[in-house]
């Protein structure tokens, strides 16, 4: 009789199991449909981009997308929405002019200042160029070598790197800390290599951070043509000079807000499952890939949920985070405030690496919860996502790990031409394309509505 009963147990649970598999899959399938028929993605971000522009943390155009993102959420029909305030840095770039000078003869460069950068004041610097390929010939420079001259990292973009990700980590190096590194031997300024797989002379932004221990001086990045020509000149002993002028300065610290909107579960409403992007950009570009396709992904995924009248047994957050580019506030400030209210986040997803097509999430969590996920991979093959291998977290999304141990993903698109257009002049609203979008908004839309199904 317990064997009977066993079997029969076991029968009516794989049954269950079938039943569920089904509709999810009908649920997910309905979702795509309106996806994909819908323009309300491409449409926001068309608006993102270009009725508010550009957005770093601290500007007028920051403060208005807050205002948008909240409204957008409201009109979306979520259960709440509410503003988390933050205090977020505001840096300002300023003027930026420069040229190098070879025989007496000046030619025009085009630069960005890196992120939080001091300027050089109005009279600019200039001065003669030690150039250096990676860190290491740097550190066998003798002071004498470096102190009063502009030190110009050379450092390329490893381009035979099937994953673009794997060359980018290497790079953002010199841009984060080499600047500190060549102030230590004296250096007055420095000139990095842009952070970028394109070859064309547009200048790619980013943060830097300045040690403590040394001063802080004025640091550009420039193109990849303008690079090549730099270290043409050295290596051919033409001896150049640089001029740099720039006027970037930090002001006082701005009050801004996370954005959050929310369904509740109808089940378990205590366990959060957050999913979003930053709204914040660099103030060069319009920030299109670079946060604005994860902005309006996740706001369309809520969106989706809420048209379809499918309701989550858990609730789902949709956050906006502010000040992932210059400071990650905003993420710091998410994490306090769910530690003050005593949240569970069940798992935390961020879109941060573009809007083209995807093909996976990255996963941060322990075995057992990768499992689970492995189990919904006939989910996702139709919609061709098959790549669950990879770790996954994103810069807002990481203090909720680090502090409560949440579970994290990050979505995984396509990164071939991602750092041609990464925090640069390049990424506009015309280089997303509307059904690569899209499918990055179904593919968060099923792993949210999955996990707030079923847990995780």
């Amino acid at each position: 009789m317990k064997k009977i009963l066993s079997i029969l147990f076991l029968l009516v649970s794989v049954a269950c199991t079938a039943q569920n598999h089904l509709q999810d899959s009908v649920n997910i399938r309905r979702m795509s449909n309106y996806i994909l028929t819908n323009a309300h993605g491409h449409e926001d971000l068309r608006y993102l981009c270009k009725q508010i522009g550009h957005r770093l943390t601290g500007s007028p155009q920051a403060a208005k997308a807050v205002a948008w993102g909240k409204k957008t959420l409201e009109d979306a029909g979520c259960d709440n929405v509410f503003l988390q305030e933050v205090m977020v840095p505001h840096w300002v770039r300023g003027e930026e002019e420069a040229y190098y000078e070879v025989g007496g003869r000046k030619y025009g460069m085009k630069i960005t200042s890196l992120g939080n950068a001091v300027g050089t004041g109005d009279r600019g610097v200039k001065t003669s160029i030690v150039m250096v390929n990676d860190i290491d010939e740097f550190d066998r420079l003798p002071e004498s070598a470096v102190r009063g001259k502009i030190v110009f990292f050379n450092y390329r973009f490893d381009q035979t790197n099937i994953n673009t990700f794997h060359s980018y980590g290497p790079c953002v190096f010199y841009r984060w800390a080499a600047p500190s590194r060549a102030a230590g031997k004296g250096a007055v300024a420095v000139v990095i290599r842009s952070v970028s797989s394109a070859y064309d002379d547009e200048p790619h932004t980013g943060v830097l951070s300045y040690d403590k221990r040394y001063p802080k001086i004025p640091a550009i990045a420039v193109g990849n043509t303008t690079a090549d020509k730099l270290e043409e000149l050295v290596v051919n002993n033409k001896r150049p000079k640089i001029y740099i002028r720039t006027t970037c300065e930090m002001k006082r610290d701005v009050k801004s807000y996370n954005v959050v909107g929310e369904i509740y579960g109808t089940e378990l409403p205590k366990e959060i499952i957050c999913f979003g992007g930053h709204l914040d950009s660099w103030d060069v570009g319009e920030g299109a890939h670079d946060d604005g396709a994860g902005v309006v992904q996740s706001i369309d995924a809520i969106r989706t949920f809420k048209k379809l009248g499918i309701r989550p047994k858990r609730t789902i957050r949709c956050v906006l985070w502010m000040n992932e580019e210059n400071g990650a506030r905003g993420a710091r400030a998410y994490m306090q405030q769910a530690k003050e209210k005593n949240e569970h986040h069940i798992l935390a997803i961020e879109s941060d690496a573009g809007g083209a097509t995807p093909y996976g999430f990255g996963l941060t969590m322990s075995t057992a919860k990768k499992d689970k996920v492995q189990a919904w991979k006939d989910l996702f093959y139709p919609y061709n996502i098959y790549n669950f291998s990879r770790k996954g977290g994103g810069v807002d999304i990481n203090p909720l790990h680090k502090e409560f141990d949440t579970p994290t993903m990050g979505l995984l698109p396509d990164g071939h031409r991602y750092f041609d257009m990464h925090h640069s002049d390049n990424d506009v609203f015309e280089n997303v394309h509307r059904r690569e979008l899209c499918m990055g908004t179904i593919a968060m839309a099923m792993m949210v509505y999955l996990v707030s199904q079923h847990g995780l």
